[in-house]
């Protein structure tokens, strides 16, 4: 599946790329010029796919993207996105639509696309087919949605944060600011209108500060990830395969690279209706020459690794090469466990740091909060006072009452806001703002830390895999033979574990925790206590034996 981008700022149109696949005559509203590809050939069929929403005259292709070149006003707009896929020989006309319908469906349109298809096939042995695909998502009305939204930068108490136009409407009741650009001296300052009418200062520009590119449409997002491409080559594998074995052929079609496959077979290149033209009339094309040479290249690879496959499994069925594999994937089960265990108790010690700390901050910002309220209070009251004659006694009196009641909660306040902040090692408010990073650092190092938890627990069942495929392979041997050669290796094995984990962790490294890595792989591969041959055993008895004939015979002596 070859996937493009249909963009303006390439120079290239979506009117025309329609025209050109469907082989017809469409004319481009967006800069008045008229496409005509009737004479080109090669096209077998043709369908526009709409979702519900969208409007039914968009049926008619030229509509469409005459829509779509309207809806986009700069001159550097992504207009489309196109999917070129080859379709498999093995099935007849009718089953490649049918296979074509059934992918569409699931992935495009019912994700909100308008996908407008071709089938081309020139000469009867290329059968591939364009598929051009709205990027904008619609509304339940029919209408174009936005790709990026404006996200204004507001702020609240030194912290920043986006907001959208709409987003800020409820943002704003909270407390949250937009900044703008103000002078101070010869110096250009966003701030906050509200601190910046407290020092008089003059704003420069009526634009707010926002980011860069704006917020992306999440739809959109999704869309032109590399993740979601990813997915949508793995379904067009997936339903290829299905039609296939419907068809009752044993062709099977892998989204995935060479390398991702672990092959290495170099792929061929793509060589066109030109260079097949060529071929057929005499002429060697270099593109169908250079694939006949790789094709050739693979062939001998294959046959070479065959041999070499037989060769690697007549000397891998002995005791010495299965006695080495065991002690290896062992060793790196040891190893892997050792990583959980360090894993396991860092993220003990970030926690138990988290829940003293978090709540804490949380306690912290309420009071700020509540001083913030207060104050404000206070203050409101004492303008009150000032405007009530003094000949309202009462009044006054009762005014004062009040500010001397929010004045000592105030300073209540504020004596645990000084507990709190010498807790942080904070000489006042401007190093909340550390803690607060920090408190964040943690949370992503423990983010980090699952993810590299489920990592090293994938890994250590792939080695128990590995140590069990190895087991069945062992079934035949002598077990005495097989146990007394994989305790002969195991010293210099453990030897390299050892100084693998003190490189890679340093004055970290903790044998304790490599000696419980040793009896919890021993537990999970049933090896609770070492297993003994049955000649060592025997060894030991004599041993006994002989120590007890000679302790008699000196006790006879004396």
């Amino acid at each position: 599946m070859e996937a493009k981008v249909i963009s303006r700022g390439t120079g290239r149109s979506a009117v025309a790329a329609a025209a050109y696949m469907s082989c017809s005559r469409i004319y481009n509203d967006y800069d008045g010029v008229q496409h005509d590809y009737t004479r080109k050939q090669g096209l077998v069929w043709q369908q526009v796919f709409l979702p519900d929403m969208a409007p039914a005259e968009w049926s008619d292709r030229e509509v469409l993207w005459n829509a779509v070149e309207e809806a986009e006003k700069t001159k550097d707009s992504r207009l489309a996105r196109e999917f070129v896929v080859a379709l498999p020989v093995e099935l007849n006309r009718d089953e490649r639509i049918a296979l074509l319908t059934d992918f569409i469906h699931a992935n495009f349109v019912a994700e909100g696309m308008c996908a407008d298809v071709c089938i081309h096939d020139t000469d009867g042995h290329n059968p591939h087919a364009h598929i051009m695909l709205t990027v904008r998502p619609l509304t339940k009305d029919g209408k174009w949605q936005h790709k990026t939204e404006k996200e204004y930068l507001c702020v609240r108490d030194g912290e920043e944060r986006g907001f959208t136009a709409a987003e800020f409407k409820s943002a704003q009741s909270q407390g949250w600011e937009k900044q703008y650009q103000y002078k101070i001296g010869k110096k250009k300052v966003y701030m906050p209108p509200s601190q910046a009418e407290a020092h008089g200062y003059a704003r420069i520009s009526k634009y707010p500060k926002s980011t860069k590119y704006g917020r992306q449409n999440p739809i959109s997002a999704r869309w032109n990830s590399e993740d979601q491409l990813v997915l949508w080559r793995a379904a067009w594998a997936n339903v290829t395969n299905r039609f296939l074995e419907r068809a009752g052929s044993q062709e099977r079609v892998d989204h995935r690279s060479h390398a991702e496959r672990g092959l290495d077979e170099q792929p061929t290149i793509h060589e066109g209706v030109v260079a097949r033209a060529l071929e057929q009339k005499g002429v060697v094309s270099d593109r169908c020459e250079l694939n006949r040479q790789i094709k050739a290249d693979n062939a001998l690879l294959r046959e070479l690794k065959s041999l070499v496959k037989k060769l690697m499994d007549a000397v891998k069925n002995t005791v010495p090469a299965i006695a080495e594999a065991m002690e290896t994937v062992r060793q790196k089960m040891i190893v892997f466990r050792y990583h959980l265990l360090h894993i396991g108790a860092r993220k003990k010690n970030i926690s138990s740091t988290l829940q003293v700390v978090k709540p804490d901050l949380r306690r912290y910002e309420n009071i700020v909060n509540q001083l913030k309220g207060k104050i404000r209070e206070r203050r409101i009251l004492l303008e009150e006072k000032k405007t009530i004659p003094a000949i309202q006694v009462f009044q006054h009196r009762e005014l004062a009452k009040k500010i001397a009641g929010l004045t000592e909660d105030i300073e209540e306040l504020k004596s645990e806001k000084a507990l709190l902040l010498n807790q942080f090692n904070c000489e006042d408010d401007h190093g909340i703002p550390e803690i607060r990073q920090y408190v964040s650092s943690m949370e992503s190092s423990l983010e980090k830390l699952d993810q590299q938890e489920r990592k090293y627990t994938t890994e250590l069942d792939v080695a128990l895999e590995q140590y069990a495929e190895l087991q069945q392979r062992s079934a035949d041997m002598d077990t005495i033979e097989l146990n007394t050669a994989r305790h002969a290796i195991r010293p210099d094995k453990e030897y390299e574990t050892l100084q693998r984990l003190q490189a890679t962790y340093g004055k970290k490294f903790n044998s304790g925790m490599l000696a419980q890595s040793r009896i919890d792989v021993a537990e999970i591969l049933d090896e609770v206590t070492e297993p003994i041959s049955i000649l060592r055993k025997l060894q030991q008895l004599q041993g006994q034996q002989n120590r007890q004939i000679h302790e008699k015979e000196r006790s006879q002596e004396r």
